[in-house]
This record gives C-alpha cells, structure tokens and sequence, in this order.
C-alpha cells in the first residue's frame, strides 16, 4: 500500500498522501503534525476521516502539501485520507461520504476584475 499516492486539493492546495499501517504518526512535509498546524479545528479536519471509520492509531501518514493557505492544505490532506482509506476498506465510503468528506470542495477565489478594487468590491463613487 506504501507505493499508492492519494492526491487530495482544495482552493490552491495540493496534498499528496501516503497511508501506511503503523502507530497513527502524521508527518506533513517532514514536519510533526502538531507543529505544521498550530491550530486545533486544522488539526480536527486532518484526523476526522480516521475518526469516522475508526482507524484513529492504526495508520501512519505521510502528507506532501503545497500551495494556498493553511485551512486549504489541510481539507487537501483531508480528502486525501478519506480516499486513501476508501481505497482500502469500501466499507468506510458511506460513512465518509455521509459526512461529504469524499467530495471535492469546487469553490475557488474570485478573480479581480479591471476598474474596481476587488473581485466585487468597487472604488468609491463620487457624483462631482
């Protein structure tokens, strides 16, 4: 299984994930898991598809995550997991899929447009 990559995205985010049978040691980018998310609900959204199937402890995972911003890599490795773990026991899809953690989150940064300050955001309008 250790030669499987699950591929997870999100906003600008890319994980590459790699599940292996172990102690439930997360590393992303050669980090420890604590110190790459200092916070809590970031940390909760990694381990959450673990929880759900009941597997918390029993994999190790090893995450290569780049692009966008904290909260996007981590849904990234997220939904990485969630594949991975569907890929090992189908049995886990309905319960994770239940929870919409098999899905991709489609929604993306708005461009900004010429003449206004931000995607929708205008400058201020003045009359004379």
């Amino acid at each position: 299984m250790a030669d499987k990559i699950f591929v997870g995205r999100r906003k600008n985010a890319t994980a590459r994930v790699y599940l292996r049978n172990g102690s439930g040691k997360v590393t992303i980018n050669d980090r420890e898991f604590e110190n790459y998310f200092p916070l809590k609900t970031n940390r909760d959204d990694v381990v959450l598809p673990l929880k759900l199937s009941e597997t918390f402890g029993k994999f190790d995972i090893f995450a290569n995550v780049n692009g966008g911003g904290i909260s996007g890599q981590s849904e990234a490795i997220r939904l990485g997991i969630s594949r991975a773990l569907v890929e090992m026991n189908p049995d886990f899809r309905p319960v994770l899929k239940a929870e919409g953690l098999m899905r991709r989150d489609p929604r993306m940064v708005e461009r900004k447009k010429y003449g206004q300050a931000k995607a929708r955001k205008r400058f201020q309008f003045s009359k004379r």
